[in-house]
This record gives structure tokens, C-alpha cells and sequence, in this order.
């Protein structure tokens, strides 16, 4: 038998990353960690060199290099709200995607927004998470999700007039962005719109075809870190939880199938990985996630699969006050 959940929190807690043992102690075991130790992780100095580099607006989406995808990472990671050089990164990153030209040629069919929800989804998360919730481009954002939604309550890129169903890849994320910052800022609209969001994977057990236990892609019931922008079980159900549907019993399979994959030693491993190593051909990682992808992995799974008694919500702390800065504008 695996070791208990308890066990394998406390190893992460000693032996694992820097920024991964924080994350361990905080949310599994409910003990006090400085956030400054997180930036003693080499992966997370990592993903902070060169994000100077990465200002140039038209740049910060590259795969997997870019300011966005960094930064996405650097909040998993749990980069300290207000931390200065991601803050800056975020600037950018909000200057792209809010963009009023951007917002504004955005392809509607058949009365459909056909919008990359993912990008604004992740963009909101993020600042949200560094304490940027109150920048008026960040509403601007929100305002984009909501009236882009679809009316099954997701959001899809696709373009053919035949297309008129959700897509998990693009609501994920939106959903993330909707419920992080109706928990900053406490928006009604934005909650609502998480929900009905959330509705849209809680539907499909969150990784089931409809009535069935076939899964909607191979793919999305392997564990994968970083996922980017793909749907995973894992990852939903990371998202789900912060949403508040830790409770619904419509996870429960999808928290099974996480759960049958621990391995004897009690950890869980990353598979198939949507990036690769710095040097290599391809979408390439500003860094080498080796080791710590698969503690990622298993950081989430007990975050997801360890009973709700004595562990913290996968969030667990409110986002403080916007540092003081630049302006809304």
C-alpha cells in the first residue's frame, strides 16, 4: 500500500523544491511558510530570468518562453503577491491582451464570440494573484469573458458555424481567471459566471463523454505538468476546487481516476509533457522542470484525493491589497 497522504505531504515538505515544499506545508499541511523561501527554487529563477526580455508586446504569448506562460507557472508556484519583477512581466502581459483593438477584432459567428478565453483566462488569474485585481485592464478582461460566453456557459475559438458547444481547453482557464478574481474582488457577475462555468465541466464529470466512462480525449486523464493550456483531470480538478465545487459529487470519479494513479512510493509522475527541455527543437520551457514537475503532480493529486479534515483549500489565503504602483487606467 502507498504511504498515507499525511506522509507523502511531509516529504514533499522536506525533500522537494523550494517553492514545492512551501506549497506543501501551506496547503497539506496546514503549517506557516514564508513565501520568500519560494524564490530560493531554482526553477522559479529560472522562469524569472529573462522575463526582462520578454517585453516586447507582440511576444509575451510565445510557447512556452513568453512573459504569459511564465508567469502562469510563477503563480502555481506561489511568486509572492507584489513581487516586483513579475509585476512588471504582468504589465505587459495586460497591455497585450487588453488591448482595445485586440478586444474589439475578436470573430463572431452565428452570434458566437470565437475567442482564445485561455489567454484571458490566465491573464485575470495571474494578476489576481499579484495582487493586480484592481487594474481597470483587468476588468477590462472580465468584461470580455462574461460577454464573450457562450450560452451553455463555456467559451470556444473554433470558427465553423457548425460549432456551437464549449470547449474544456478554453473554459478551464476562464474559469480560473472568473473565480480568482470574483474572490479578490467579491464581483457578483463574475461569480455567476464562474458557476456557470464550472457547470460546464461538472456536466461531464469532468472528464466523462456524456452518460458514458469514456473519457473525452486519452489526453485529458494523463497527468501532465505544466499543462499550459491543456484540459487535464488533475488540473481541473485543481481549478474546480478553487471555484468551490470541492464538495460536488460529480468530481468524485474524476478524483478516482487521480487517485489510481499513485504510485507504491505514494508520489504520482508527470507524463507526456506538452514541452521540452531548453536546447531542444520545438516548443521549448524557458527551463528543465526534471524533478519538480512530478512533484507538482503529486502536490495537486493530494491536494485533490486528501480528505477535506486537516488540509487547506488549494487556495488558501485571500489576495492582499494591489501594491502601490501604476494606476488604473
Amino acid at each position: 500500500m502507498p504511504p498515507a497522504p499525511g506522509a507523502v505531504a511531509a516529504r514533499l515538505a522536506i525533500d522537494a523544491d523550494p517553492a514545492v515544499r512551501v506549497l506543501a506545508r501551506r496547503d497539506l499541511l496546514g503549517e506557516p511558510a514564508p513565501d520568500g523561501d519560494v524564490l530560493l527554487s531554482p526553477i522559479v529563477r529560472g522562469l524569472l530570468a529573462g522575463l526582462e526580455d520578454t517585453r516586447v508586446p507582440a511576444r509575451p504569448y510565445a510557447k512556452w518562453t513568453g512573459a504569459h506562460w511564465r508567469l502562469v507557472s510563477l503563480v502555481e508556484l506561489g511568486i509572492p503577491a507584489g513581487y516586483e519583477p513579475a509585476v512588471r512581466a504582468a504589465e505587459t502581459v495586460l497591455d497585450c491582451w487588453a488591448a482595445p483593438d485586440r478586444l474589439a477584432g475578436v470573430l463572431v459567428v452565428d452570434g458566437l464570440r470565437r475567442m482564445h478565453a485561455s489567454q484571458e483566462g490566465n491573464a485575470v488569474a495571474v494578476a489576481c494573484r499579484l495582487g493586480m485585481a484592481a487594474d481597470e485592464r483587468v476588468a477590462r478582461l472580465v468584461e470580455h469573458l462574461v460577454g464573450g460566453q457562450w450560452p451553455d456557459g463555456g467559451w470556444n475559438c473554433d470558427r465553423r458555424p457548425a460549432a456551437h458547444r464549449s470547449s474544456v481547453h478554453e473554459t478551464l482557464p476562464a474559469l480560473w481567471g472568473l473565480s480568482e478574481y470574483a474572490t479578490a474582488t467579491g464581483d457578483a457577475r463574475s461569480r455567476r459566471a464562474a458557476t456557470a462555468a464550472a457547470e460546464v465541466l461538472l456536466a461531464r464529470h469532468v472528464v466523462f463523454a456524456a452518460g458514458t466512462d469514456r473519457p473525452l480525449h486519452r489526453s485529458v486523464v494523463d497527468l501532465h505538468y505544466p499543462p499550459y493550456w491543456h484540459y487535464d483531470v488533475l488540473q481541473a480538478l485543481v481549478v474546480l476546487d478553487r471555484a468551490g465545487c470541492r464538495d460536488d459529487p460529480r468530481t468524485d470519479r474524476a478524483r478516482r481516476v487521480v487517485a489510481g494513479k499513485q504510485r507504491e512510493d505514494g508520489g504520482w509522475r508527470a507524463v507526456r509533457p506538452w514541452w521540452r527541455r531548453p536546447g531542444s527543437a520545438g516548443l521549448v520551457e524557458a527551463v528543465d522542470w526534471g524533478d519538480v514537475a512530478h512533484q507538482m503532480v503529486t502536490l495537486n493529486a493530494l491536494r485533490v484525493t486528501a480528505p477535506a479534515a486537516g488540509r487547506t483549500p488549494v487556495r488558501s489565503r485571500p489576495s492582499p491589497a494591489p501594491p502601490a504602483g501604476r494606476p488604473a487606467r
